[in-house]
Parts: structure tokens; C-alpha cells; sequence
């Protein structure tokens, strides 16, 4: 057997770890109104299933990163896999709205694994420009699941009702937990038996959070995931209660979104093999500026109204814009964020993490309060997570990548 192989294959278990966030997000998205009326609660609450899986994501960030530090990855992956499937069942049975937010909280505990120790795999095995062109060759991999898992928990939707989706979720947990048992071996070479030393982890923190680069490439990454995720979290209401898109296509809308993280990922891996991570960056940043600018344009000046295939043209389009957009910033960033700590890439990984997911956390919820049954909040809050990306991109990481 080839070299070649066993790299692609473990390309393809990568990209299924750095997956599971997407998948658990995306998958029920056009069930979230059906939710609301079948668990007969509002808007709000239904929006916290995201925001407790994505504030899961974000505290369990900061555990996972230091344990495989000391341990290693592959017992981490293993045991947060088997979390995630557990609570993936009791979701399905979950008997309220509020047990069903617990329910993702814990499953967002064991998901995180995931991202987190795959993009610390990464660094395990790749120099910096090399890591970054493989997150961004993994990126458009990872926009099938964005791509995909609407449109196929929309129609499980119309066939089997809500509670299917959490079925489907716990078996791609049993998938990935028989991959990883088979395929991968433990990739630490530098493992810290002082990583979970309380004073060690602080110190660690201290290093990493006070590091220009790092909080330049992390803050901008978070303003841009910000603006992602409140489309995340509200796309299924403007679409289907505000535009009138039936819920069995609303994977569509989704997946013509996620078309343009496919495109930016593959364009992002060419350009920063030509330019280099902070052209690239900075390129996604203004992108992400522009996109939400037109957005929130068409949006407020009513030209983007409900009623028919021009209005969710003038909506999807620059939603397409913005996702290539962060397309170019997200594997460049993190690859950025994470090279300066070469022993310490778990701590690196989980402190990236945190931040990003607390900021999407904020943003899914800020857009689920001010939801007022139209398109503004949502193209709104796009717009400002972009153009915020863009201004701490030219106030952090340009200068410091200059000095």
C-alpha cells in the first residue's frame, strides 16, 4: 500500500472530526420552527439548542486542549466520541425544550473533542504553510457537511419529524468513533506530564493569550464566525417563516451557501501558497465586509422582500459572498494563530476555540433576541461581524505581522 493512501484516508477522518460542529449545528436547522410549535415554546428558547451546544463547544475548548497535551490525542478522541453519542439518544427522547438544551450542552461536551484535537493533529504532523494549505484543503471537505446535512435533516424532517435528526447525529457518532478506534494512532510526540499543572496551564494561557499574532488572527476569526453563525442560527426562520421556503428545501438555500465556503476554500489554498496566510487573511476580511454591507443594503432598502425567488436571490447571494469570505480566513487564521506554540498546540488550539465559540455563542444569541419576524436582524448583525473582522485584522494582525 502507498504512502498516498494512508494520507488521503487520514485527510478524510480530519475532516470528519473538524466536521462534527457543522454537522450538530446544521443538520436540524429546518426543524427549528416545527420545534417551537411541537415543544410549544418561542423563537428564543428553540435558538438556545444552538447557543448551549455552541457554549459547550466553547467551555470544553479549554479541556480538551491541555488533557491531550498531557495524554494524547487519541484517548480524548475516543472518550469524548462515546459523550457525544450518549447524549445524542437522550436528545432524541428529550420530553421538553429545556431538557433538550441540556441535552446539547452535554453533547456539545463530547463533540468538541473533534475540532479541537483534529486541528491539533494537524499541527502535530505539518510545518505551518503546510498546515495551513491542509486546513484549507479540509475547509472545502468540510463544507459538504454545511452542504449536505441540511437538505438531508430536511427531508428526514418531512418523513420522520424532528427527533430523527438527533437519531442520524448519534449514528455519525458511532461512525467516527469505529474510524478513529482503526485509523488513528496517537500523534503527540512531545507529550507535557506537566500540561494539566494548574500553574502550568495558567502560565500556558498567559503565553498564549498575551501573544499579538495569536489574539490579531483569533479575534478576527471570531468576528467573521460571528457573522456565520447569526445566519446560522437564524436562517431557518428567515427563510421559512419570513420568506415562505418550504422546509424540505430549505437545505438548498443552505447548501448554496455552504457552495461558496467550497469555492473559498479551494481558492484559499491556491492564494496563500502564492500570497501567504496574511494576504489571504486579509483578503477574506475585506470579502466579509462587503458581503454583509450588500446584504444589509438589499435587506433594508426592501428590495430583498418576501414572496418570491428574487428575494431569496438578494438574501443567498451575498450570504454565498461572506461564507467564500471566511472560507479564506478561518484554516489561514487558525494555522496563524497556532504556529508560535509548537509544544503547546492543544493549549493554542482550545484558547482559539474558546474565543471563537463564546463570540458565536453571543452573536446566535443576540440574533435570536432582536429576531422582529423580518430579514434585518439577521443581515444587521452579518454586516457588523464583518466589518469588525476587517477593522481588527488591519489594527492586530497587520501591525504585528509588520513588526
Amino acid at each position: 500500500m502507498s504512502n498516498e493512501t494512508p494520507s488521503r484516508r487520514m485527510a478524510v477522518l480530519l475532516t470528519l472530526l473538524v466536521a462534527f460542529g457543522p454537522v450538530c449545528t446544521d443538520l436540524y436547522l429546518a426543524s427549528l420552527p416545527d420545534m417551537a410549535r411541537d415543544l410549544a415554546t418561542t423563537t428564543t428558547m428553540v435558538q438556545l439548542t444552538l447557543s448551549a451546544f455552541v457554549g459547550g463547544f466553547a467551555v470544553m475548548q479549554l479541556v480538551y486542549g491541555p488533557l491531550s497535551d498531557r495524554f494524547g490525542r487519541r484517548p480524548l478522541l475516543l472518550g469524548g466520541i462515546l459523550i457525544y453519542v450518549a447524549a445524542s439518544i437522550y436528545c432524541v427522547f428529550a420530553p421538553s425544550i429545556e431538557a433538550l438544551i441540556a441535552g446539547r450542552f452535554v453533547q456539545a461536551v463530547g463533540a468538541c473533542c473533534g475540532p479541537v484535537l483534529g486541528r491539533a493533529v494537524v499541527r502535530d504532523l505539518f510545518a505551518r504553510e503546510q498546515a495551513a494549505k491542509v486546513m484549507s484543503y479540509m475547509a472545502s471537505a468540510m463544507a459538504l457537511a454545511p452542504l449536505v446535512a441540511p437538505t438531508i435533516g430536511g427531508w428526514f424532517h418531512t418523513w420522520f419529524g424532528w427527533r430523527s435528526n438527533f437519531l442520524l447525529l448519534a449514528l455519525f457518532g458511532v461512525l467516527l468513533l469505529a474510524l478513529v478506534w482503526r485509523m488513528l494512532g496517537e500523534t503527540n510526540q512531545h507529550k507535557d506530564p506537566q500540561a494539566m499543572d494548574l500553574g502550568r496551564m495558567a502560565e500556558n494561557y498567559r503565553e498564549i493569550l498575551t501573544h499579538r499574532l495569536f489574539l490579531g488572527y483569533v479575534l478576527t476569526m471570531t468576528a467573521a464566525f460571528g457573522g456565520l453563525f447569526s445566519f446560522i442560527s437564524a436562517s431557518s426562520f428567515v427563510m421559512i417563516d419570513v420568506m415562505g421556503m418550504e422546509p424540505r428545501f430549505f437545505g438548498l438555500a443552505f447548501a448554496f451557501a455552504s457552495a461558496g465556503f467550497v469555492v473559498g476554500g479551494f481558492a484559499g489554498a491556491r492564494i496563500t501558497h502564492g500570497k501567504g496566510i496574511e494576504r489571504t487573511v486579509f483578503l477574506g476580511t475585506l470579502g466579509c465586509a462587503l458581503a454583509g454591507l450588500a446584504l444589509a443594503g438589499l435587506v433594508w432598502s426592501g428590495l430583498a422582500r418576501p414572496g418570491g425567488l428574487a428575494g431569496i436571490v438578494m438574501i443567498m447571494g451575498p450570504v454565498m459572498a461572506f461564507f467564500a469570505s471566511c472560507a479564506l480566513i478561518m484554516p489561514n487564521a487558525t494555522a496563524g494563530a497556532i504556529a508560535p506554540f509548537p509544544r503547546a498546540a492543544g493549549a493554542a488550539s482550545s484558547a482559539m476555540g474558546f474565543i471563537q465559540m463564546s463570540g458565536g455563542a453571543v452573536a446566535g444569541w443576540l440574533v435570536g433576541r432582536l429576531y422582529d419576524g423580518s430579514a434585518r436582524p439577521l443581515a444587521t448583525m452579518v454586516a457588523v461581524m464583518g466589518l469588525m473582522s476587517l477593522l481588527v485584522y488591519l489594527g492586530l494582525v497587520r501591525r504585528a505581522a509588520t513588526r
